[in-house]
């Protein structure tokens, strides 16, 4: 990692100061950005950065909300000797993939 190099300073919701240090990869990642025009200031991109953070966050938590009552069954349905042979199951697991790529076509 290299030196921080950058400061950024924000106001909190009390007003008071925060400061952000920027290695120089990141400097480098924001003047990048900077320099195609699609943004206007540093502030810009790491609001960006910031909204694509939350939605992964918002993402990952829901997939494991929706996740973990199938691990639990599965390990219920396991606990009750109604499982699947490994076969079968990575057979299911390409078929679905299979589907999903071609719906994603």
């Amino acid at each position: 990692m290299g030196k921080s190099s950058l400061a950024v300073s924000c106001k909190k919701l009390d007003g008071t100061n925060m400061s952000i240090i920027l290695t120089s990869e990141q400097e480098k990642i924001i003047q990048n950005l900077l320099s195609t025009g699609k943004f206007n200031n540093a502030s810009e991109v790491i609001q960006a950065a910031l909204r694509l953070l939350e939605q992964e966050s918002i993402s990952e938590r829901e997939w494991l909300d929706k996740t973990r009552p199938l691990i639990e069954e599965g390990i219920a349905s396991l606990e009750n000797g109604e499982g699947i042979d490994g076969e079968t199951f990575v057979n299911h697991l390409l078929a679905d993939l299979q589907q999903v790529k071609k719906s994603q076509k």
